[in-house]
């Protein structure tokens, strides 16, 4: 796929700024830059609206939102939304489907959503969920540091009669657990890397508690909780500059009818409720979600999968406060959040989803063990072996292992492009789906002298209903089309007609037959005819218009 810059590296916070900054004079007539919010060290939180602005304004069409970043380490979804944005505005000459969306929709992206975060996680050793701001912080435990200056914080393994590892008599890289049995040996106890914090001597060691503990996904308000509950959660929902940005933002902008979150890892696309099961949410909904999630199957290979039913294995204390969930239940909005990445799957050891008890650490040791050896075949400068090291405070310990940055969490810099290019793909399948407004024809015929009847047909062409979803008319935030005439007197109807909902072709009832044929079984309610009695003269203009918070803005005009 053509772009502007290439994608074989992570970008730093100012490699992001200078290519947008470079977008917005290359391309003034299609992209908007705007600074979402000012993080506490004083970077931007950037949106970008991606229209064409010659064919109506940002809002007047169906609106479409992507972000990445959302957990500081997830850099790999940053990338995808740049990729996107790169693709749409170098491509708009010359691409059919990304003229048509630019020049029909609206595309909202928020590439990084936490740019101090990705900074520290960029260019530090350390990792961290969010961002990188203290957050009930506890004293004692292992630090993870780079304690042998390599630039990365790896595994440290410590020898101890009383361990729970060994090393793999068949594998000497490899540890698996010690047996039962396992009584006379080398054993050993494996942390992260680091230094000891408030040392007494004892043999009970734990990693400490991160002080950078904030999750955003888990500060928004639809089913938030505080941290005794769901960690990280923050003080309050939309307690994080960075999270009531993005909430304002999606507020600000009503078009919004689709979302794709960026996160890793996992190869998967994950569709709300998370909260409930999805046989809790209309039949419609659940296949909208199922359908659309299909083409990102196709296009990224990913898994697509409930929240709820089969990405939490435990249903009573599931994870919450997430941004899919307020958008789904909250706004109506189609939202998926997409895991970027699959190295498990990579090594031949992929995650099987849906299990409702946590696979035995037999299973995940070996997942484990198969990732390190994959990671020592392709990408080995992100590989080393366990090394003797002179630890201050525990003596002769072992160092080793992978780089879990750019290997697990996210795919070393050689395996990013096909991620980004496939998820541009379904990204753009994605926006066509939304409804989208259409007046088929109007017509008119003199009924008495100066007396005109007027009619037309509205409809919707697109895959959603105008409403979205069925949710959000259940939780009454779905607004109806309305249909205004304009140009002469109104003297039988109204002015402005409220037509409801227009369902979408996704909608229609469908079947296939073993003894008989393919069928539609009932059309979608996707357009509507009215007709009005206006008062005018032969030559006069007027000008029927249709509108959807959702769908769009269309009119025609004629002539009496």
């Amino acid at each position: 796929m053509k772009t502007t810059f290439k994608y074989d590296h992570y970008f730093d916070y100012e490699e992001i700024k200078s290519n947008l900054e470079f977008f917005e004079e290359k391309y003034p007539g299609l992209i908007v830059k705007e600074v979402n919010c000012v993080t506490e060290e004083g970077r931007n939180q950037y949106a970008v609206t991606l229209t064409n602005k010659e064919t109506g304004d940002a809002l007047s069409k169906p609106g479409w939102y992507l972000d990445g970043n959302i957990h500081a380490g997830e850099i790999t979804a940053s990338m995808c939304a740049m990729h996107t944005i790169d693709y749409l505005l170098t491509n708009y000459a010359t691409d059919k489907m990304a003229k048509k969306i630019l020049d029909e929709y609206t595309v909202y992206v928020i590439p990084r959503v936490t740019p101090d975060g990705a900074e520290t996680y960029l260019k530090t050793p350390y990792s961290l969920r969010s961002v990188n701001r203290s957050y009930l912080p506890e004293n004692g435990g292992i630090v993870p540091e780079d304690m042998d200056d390599d630039g990365v914080i790896r595994m440290m393994r410590i020898k101890t009669p009383y361990g729970a590892w060994k090393i793999d008599p068949l594998n000497k890289d490899h540890m698996v657990k010690r047996s039962p049995s396992d009584i006379e040996g080398d054993f050993y106890d494996i942390y992260k890397e680091g230094y000891m914090e408030e040392f007494d001597g004892d043999e009970n060691l734990k990693e400490k508690k991160a002080d950078w503990g904030l999750d955003f996904n888990r500060n928004f308000p639809y089913g938030w909780f505080a941290d005794h509950r769901q960690k990280g959660a923050g003080k309050y929902p939309l307690s994080n500059i960075e999270t009531k940005a993005i909430a304002d933002f999606v507020l600000a902008h009503p078009n919004i009818g689709g979302a794709a979150i960026g996160h890793t890892s996992g190869g998967l696309l994950l569709s709300p409720p998370g909260t409930r099961p999805e046989s809790s949410i209309s039949p419609k909904d659940a296949e909208s979600f199922h359908q659309i999630a299909d083409m990102g199957k196709e296009e990224l290979g990913y898994v697509p999968i409930n929240i709820f039913d089969s990405f939490m294995s435990d249903q009573s204390h599931y994870d919450s406060g997430a941004l899919d969930d307020w958008m789904y239940q909250t706004q109506g909005i189609i939202a998926y959040t997409v895991e970027f990445w699959n190295l498990a799957g990579k090594a031949g050891v992929p995650v099987e989803w849906g299990q409702k008890k946590a696979p035995r650490y037999e299973k995940t040791i070996e997942r484990f063990n198969a990732c390190m050896a994959w990671i020592k075949e392709h990408a080995p400068r992100y590989y080393s072996d366990w090394k003797e090291f002179d630890h201050p405070t525990f003596g002769k310990v072992e160092i080793g292992g992978f780089n879990f940055k750019r290997t697990l969490q996210n795919p070393p810099e050689e395996f990013l492009l096909p991620e980004c290019e496939n998820d541009t793909k379904f990204n753009m399948r994605f926006v066509l789906a939304m409804p989208k407004l259409t007046i088929e024809e109007v017509k008119t015929e003199e009924v008495a002298d100066g007396v005109f009847k007027v009619e037309t047909i509205v409809g919707n062409l697109g895959y959603l209903p105008t409403n979205i979803s069925d949710e959000a008319v259940t939780i009454k935030v779905d607004k109806p089309v309305k249909v205004s005439v304009s140009g002469a007197e109104v003297i039988s109807g109204k002015d402005t007609e409220s037509i409801g909902n227009l369902s979408g072709f996704g909608r229609t009832e469908t079947g296939v037959f073993f003894y008989g044929n393919i069928s539609t079984n009932a059309n979608a309610k996707a357009k509507k005819k009215l007709s009005w009695i206006v008062k005018g003269n032969i030559g006069d203009e007027i000008t029927v218009t249709a509108c959807s918070e959702k769908a769009g803005t269309v009119s025609k005009t004629i002539v009496l």
